[in-house]
Parts: structure tokens; C-alpha cells; sequence
């Protein structure tokens, strides 16, 4: 799946100026979605277009058909939105300002993106890969019937690595770090005055002594 050691130092310079529960995202992102992808995909989505195949000999119709069937590849998906998830975070550490501000931002950033993924793969395919998938593109001359391989556990990968429940845990996992701060932070003048070295001795501070 290629070379991520280039974003595993960035994520890693990022743990070190997140809070505890930020840690705990990141290493959600890099345990269920990353690992998952780069050794467990490769396998399970090998033989994803080549065994895809529908009771026809009309030319094209099998490419059309697995065209229609997944417009865009699961894998290349999920490789697209851990890279698009994790910018906000290399942002916040080349950007950097130590300004409360640029941490809020990018985790709302974060949270944003997560969303907009979980909704579009919703649209590009759902929560189930079916065994088979009927199909009635040109260039097929009938309704053509074509049978997807590895259906269930495609379905069981699809459903590990962008579970809705499991989104929703990251969204709350996210949120709480902004809700802690922002009940700690110190307004003068408007702003907002807190240094960012200091937020995460200020989160576990507020969860021994509230």
C-alpha cells in the first residue's frame, strides 16, 4: 500500500502536542484504520475487480457493471480519507501559533472530515457488500446478473473500518478535548489567553480534581 513513514512521523509529532483523549484518537486512527488498511486490505481486496463477474460474454459489460457496482475502490477510499483526516493535525503542527484557537480549529476540522466521509461512503456503498449485484448499464443488452467475491467478509472489513457507532465514539473522543479546554480557558479581552504547551497538564487537571 506504499510508504506511510512520512505520515507516522507527523501523526507521531502530534501525539506528543495533543491531550489525552487526542492520543487516544490517534491511536485509533493508527490501530483500526491504518493497520487495518495497509495488512489487512491488501488481502481481502486483492482479487476485487478481477473476480467480480456477471453471467455475459457481452464486451464491457463486466466493466461497466463493476464500474456502477463501486465507483470508487474501498481501498483507495479509506487510504484517501485517512490521508485527508490526518491533514488538520499536520497543519496544526507546521502552523502551529501556540494560540488555543489553532487547536480548536483543527479539531472541529477533524471532526468535520470524519462526517463528511461516513456520509460519503453511506452513498458510494452503503454498509453491505452483497453477494450479488444486478445490473443494467450499457453496454448490457438485458438485466445482467453479477456476483461479487469475499461478499461477507468485504462487508465485516467495510463495517470494522467506518462502523457508524465507531465514528461516533471518534466524534465524542474529539469533542471532549475542546469541551475541557474551553471550561478551563481564561478570556482576557475577548481572547483567548492560554498557552498551547500547557492544555494537556490543564485536561488532566480536570479530570482528578474537576
Amino acid at each position: 500500500m506504499g510508504d506511510w513513514s512520512i505520515l507516522g512521523r507527523f501523526l507521531s509529532e502530534v501525539q506528543n502536542h495533543s491531550t489525552v483523549i487526542g492520543k487516544i484518537w490517534l491511536t485509533m486512527l493508527l490501530i483500526f484504520r491504518i493497520l487495518l488498511v495497509t495488512l489487512v486490505g491488501d488481502a481481502v481486496y486483492s482479487d476485487e475487480q478481477s473476480k467480480f463477474t456477471c453471467n455475459t460474454q457481452q464486451p464491457g459489460c463486466n466493466n461497466v457493471c463493476y464500474d456502477t457496482f463501486a465507483p470508487v475502490s474501498h481501498l483507495r477510499f479509506w487510504v484517501f480519507q485517512i490521508v485527508l483526516v490526518s491533514t488538520p493535525s499536520i497543519f496544526y503542527i507546521v502552523f502551529v501559533l501556540q494560540v488555543l484557537l489553532i487547536y480548536i480549529l483543527h479539531v472541529l476540522l477533524r471532526s468535520v472530515m470524519e462526517i463528511t466521509f461516513l456520509v460519503g461512503q453511506y452513498y458510494l456503498f452503503g454498509f453491505e457488500v452483497p453477494h450479488l449485484y444486478r445490473c443494467e448499464t450499457y453496454p448490457c443488452p438485458t438485466r445482467t446478473d453479477c456476483f461479487v467475491s469475499r461478499a461477507t467478509e468485504k462487508t465485516i472489513f467495510l463495517n470494522f473500518i467506518q462502523f457508524p457507532l465507531f465514528t461516533c465514539i471518534l466524534m465524542v473522543l474529539m469533542v471532549f478535548p475542546v469541551y475541557f479546554i474551553l471550561s478551563n480557558s481564561v478570556f482576557k479581552r475577548g481572547v483567548l489567553a492560554i498557552n498551547l504547551q500547557f492544555i494537556p497538564e490543564l485536561f488532566l487537571s480536570t479530570l482528578l480534581y474537576g
